[in-house]
């Protein structure tokens, strides 16, 4: 990336990769060398104004609404991956974790206009790329379509153009526009050799460690800039601790009648707690995560002649996220479940806020009527990664003086994989419970009188509970091709036509095992004492291992009797228990492994017209999508798999016009239209289900799902006051046919904890109409002397046509920005807030994050030329994450603390 004092010029970003072989609207226009001039003088400027003037160069001169982030943007936010980089453009939103996730310090997925990442399309110089995820319920449930921005280092970035309204050239796929990521190019750079070399140390304060991060950049070219070479590779550690709380407030959770055939002996005891709801568990969760990101990107540039260019590159990122999560849970749900009553509780507005357990004891000859009062989770996933990576081949041939062709073939492939999921449970007996919730206002207090949480005591308040152990492994692949036209016309108003083909070949399989502690498929794997092999299995070894003494300090508001202090199992231990009692494969996980095909054709036409003053682009892509889905049924008598599969085909017309008008030398309006479409997500497609066997609920798929199309409008109007400043206002409109949401069903499926067959609650993903709307407000301007500042606010309301908010919704978004630079120092601070929004499902509860604001800030100081120290810091107002299902019912608070990037930068 280009550092402060090396000089680039406007409007011609250093190394940044065209779109690929899809001609832009701003290329067909320099390439027919008709309409305005889109030339500028060459002035020599450097540093973060360099890369605000190119940004909004590049914003300005493009047909179609976008915005831009330039190399030197990304060089000096403190950004470690081009989600990071784009969250503080107007219209963006960005998100650490999925529903049922929740949030890291480290984000990872990217959305436009208050809507589901899912329907924003992230592209690679104009290029599709496969997505892997190491989190295991992305990895099989929750996202398919959308990219994991956590394998893509900001370190490969020349610069990124989030665009916001269609064009026909635009690869299909993003229902409310496009992230496409540019990279550099080696005949692109001035010098024949350019190396940049970075160094940093990563201290995260929460955990109290200390990583390194390394990244390098090497750049070679002949003399006569026919021929180049570009190297990258990075390697980047980091330990993540996150300390929460965690509330279930499912459907399974809600006291029964005081009635009738089904009545519910606690309601029977207290009439007035019939129907009421309760949560579930409460847990302590202590998250923590040892992850290292490794890659590198390679480019091969060739230029025979000055009518040709041949360009291979191909990247590839790996991501090890070694993590373990324990959680310490009151479990309501253990007492009700059995008919026990609390002795004194409080009801506010149908939730069981608060109540008190006695002490049942437990009977080891009835395990199943005793109540056990709390829920020890212990999850090792020692061996999670996620990965992707392409190789792409690209040409460029000017054929003739008015006729230029592009073509591409291309492979991309990614993974995610958890080889072991490792979950012990031990259930608490011999104890009373006592909570009290505090609404979302703080996390609710947790005790259990008489019982040291401290000390794994075993038997004595300690029993065997459910255990689990699965493999899961997540391929994505699309191989892919495409060749595009450009024939300059220079006639009237019709400047160029452009037009083209493609085709894509996409697979998407999802394979797991699960493994028993028994070949009988009858038998019980609950471990409870007390009942005969193999069911009373000893317990894993304890090393005295505790939560760490300040566990959830930073979640805010801490009350009395919040549970902070509990035993902790290692995961080696529970690997060896795992080894020796849980290893036993029970066959393919059938009722979740899925497997989807999807060959996709589209062609288009396009057609740029330019007069005095305005310019624009009107196109149509058909696009034909042949889609098959296959699973497998489970008998719910036998458990017997019964394969099945869907097919559906569908033709997709899109339509897309853009326009722009200067209405003065400094003040450009513009309009633009299209019809635009998403394919559902893998996930969502998959007749496959996702099964949580402590509560009984899933998520399943729906193989008759149709595309998220959306009829789209944009306006707005831009003045460029000053050099390097702009102030501007936009509003959009969307309208969504077929958007997706989700319902629920009560279905039959293998406990495989058990084996037994159970009802579980599931959801499952239907078509519904929706709409979106909002506007934006942008400024931007250098002000006195060295400073300068930005600001944008974005208003966004999206509903589903039954009044539900759409996913990924904040009504408000805002963001600031205040930067120096004089005599070598460069410093900024931005601060980014957005306002609740609906994350998405928490098993089968909606799940909605409270707004929240981020502060980061970056210090740079250049010795001379080549040297640079710097110093970057994330979260530093370390931001609570709060998520709940509606306003009274908490779901869980988190806090992931502050991180600080300090280090050196060589450039030669």
């Amino acid at each position: 990336m280009a550092l402060c004092g090396y000089c680039v010029a406007a409007g011609a970003q250093e190394g940044t990769a065209p779109m690929g072989p899809t001609l832009t609207a701003a290329a067909a226009a320099e390439a027919s060398g008709g309409g305005e001039n889109t030339q500028m003088e060459t002035i020599i400027v450097t540093g973060l104004r360099a890369s605000y003037e190119q940004s909004l160069e590049r914003k300005r001169s493009s047909d179609s609404v976008i915005e831009v982030v330039t190399a030197d943007d990304i060089g000096k936010l403190p950004d470690k991956n081009v989600a990071d980089a784009v969250q503080r453009l107007p219209g963006v939103n960005i998100s650490s974790g999925s529903g049922g996730e929740g949030g890291f310090s480290e984000n990872d997925r990217v959305s436009i206009r208050g809507t589901n990442p899912s329907l924003t399309q992230t592209t690679l110089n104009g290029h599709t790329i496969a997505t892997g995820d190491w989190y295991i319920g992305d990895q099989t449930q929750t996202v398919g379509r959308s990219v994991s921005f956590t394998l893509l280092p900001a370190e490969i970035v020349g610069a990124v153009e989030v665009q916001k309204s269609s064009q026909a050239d635009y690869i299909e796929g993003g229902t409310v526009g496009n992230v496409n990521i540019l990279t550099r190019r080696p005949l692109s750079f001035k010098k024949e050799l350019t190396v940049q070399l970075t160094g940093q140390v990563l201290y995260a304060d929460l955990p109290n460690t200390k990583d390194p991060q390394y990244n390098g950049l090497i750049n070679w070219k002949n003399s006569d800039s026919t021929f180049g070479v570009l190297l990258q590779g990075f390697s980047e550690e980091r330990h993540e601790r996150r300390d929460g709380q965690e509330l279930f407030l499912l459907g399974a959770g809600q006291i029964g009648p005081a009635t009738g055939p089904n009545a519910d002996p606690v309601a029977v005891a207290h009439p007035d707690l019939a129907g009421v709801v309760y949560p579930t568990q409460i847990g302590s969760a202590a998250f923590t995560q040892h992850s290292k990101r490794t890659g590198g990107l390679a480019d091969f540039e060739w230029q025979p002649s000055d009518k040709l260019t041949l360009d291979l590159n191909g990247f590839y990122s790996h991501f090890d996220a070694t993590n373990f999560d324990t959680n310490f849970m009151a479990s309501p749900l253990n007492e009700l479940g059995v008919g026990i009553a609390p002795t004194s509780y409080k009801v506010i507005n149908g939730t069981l806020e608060a109540a008190t357990f006695p002490n049942e004891p437990f009977d080891p000859t009835n395990p199943y009527g005793s109540a056990f009062p709390g829920v020890r989770d212990s999850i090792s996933r020692p061996e999670a990664a996620s990965s992707t990576g392409f190789i792409d081949f690209d040409t460029r041939l000017q054929a003739t003086d008015k006729l230029l062709f592009t073509a591409e073939v291309g492979y991309t492939r990614a993974i995610g994989q958890t080889p072991n999921d490792e979950g012990y449970e031990a259930f608490l007996v011999n104890s009373p419970l006592v909570y009290q919730m505090m609404g979302t206002v703080a996390p609710a207090t947790v005790s259990f009188p008489g019982y040291d949480t401290t000390k794994f005591d075993d038997p004595v308040h300690v029993s065997n509970g459910g255990s689990w152990h699965s493999y899961t492994k997540v391929t994505d692949e699309e191989t892919y091709g495409q060749a595009d036209g450009l024939l300059t016309m220079n006639s009237g108003v019709l400047q160029s036509l452009q037009f083209g083909l493609r085709y894509a070949k996409h697979d998407r399989d999802d394979y797991g095992i699960n493994y028993s502690c028994s070949t009988d498929p009858n038998a019980s794997c609950l471990n409870t004492p007390g009942l005969p092999p193999p069911v009373g299995l000893p317990f894993p070894a304890w090393n005295n291992t505790v939560s760490p003494g300040n566990f959830g300090s930073g979640i805010g508001m801490i009350p009395p009797n919040y549970l902070q202090h509990f035993w902790v199992m290692e995961p080696s231990n529970m690997a060896a228990w795992m080894a020796s009692y849980f290893s036993i494969s029970t066959g393919p996980n059938y009722q979740g492994n899925f497997h989807i095909t999807e060959k996709d054709s589209a062609g288009y036409f396009m057609a740029n017209f330019a007069g005095t003053g305005w310019r624009g682009n009107a196109g149509v892509r058909v696009v034909y999508t042949d889609q098959l889905s296959s699973a497998f049924d489970i008998d719910p008598n036998t458990g017997a798999p019964i394969p099945t599969s869907t097919k559906h085909d569908f033709w997709d017309v899109l339509p897309s016009v853009n326009f722009r008008y200067d209405l003065a030398p400094d003040l450009v309006a513009r309009f633009a239209a299209s019809r635009t479409m998403s394919r559902a997500d893998y996930s969502a497609l998959s007749p496959a289900v996702s099964l949580n066997n402590l509560d009984l609920t899933g998520t399943g798929g729906n193989a008759d799902l149709k595309p998220v199309r959306s009829n789209n409008f944009d306006a707005g109007i831009e003045w460029y006051f000053a050099r390097g400043a702009l102030l501007s206002a936009a509003v959009f409109y969307m309208d969504m046919p077929s958007y997706v949401t989700y319902g629920y069903n009560t279905r039959s499926f293998v406990n495989t904890s058990t084996g037994k067959v159970a009802d579980f609650v599931v959801t499952s993903p239907f078509n519904i109409a929706a709409k979106n709307y909002g506007a934006e407000f942008a400024w931007q301007q250098p002000l006195w002397g060295p400073f300068g500042a930005l600001a944008n606010y974005t208003y966004n309301n999206g509903h589903t046509d039954d009044g539900q908010p759409l996913v990924g919704s904040s009504k408000n978004t805002f963001n600031a920005e205040l930067y120096y630079e004089a005599h070598g120092l460069s410093a900024r601070v931005a601060y980014t807030y957005r306002s609740a929004f609906l994350v998405g499902l928490a098993n089968v509860t909606q799940q909605y994050e409270a707004g929240m604001g981020t502060l980061a800030a970056s210090l740079y100081y250049s010795i001379n030329e080549h040297f640079m120290l710097t110093l970057d810091g994330l979260n530093l107002n370390d931001p609570r994450l709060k998520y709940y299902s509606n306003a009274e019912q908490p779901q869980a608070f988190y806090s992931n603390g502050r991180q600080y990037f300090f280090g050196v930068r060589i450039l030669l």
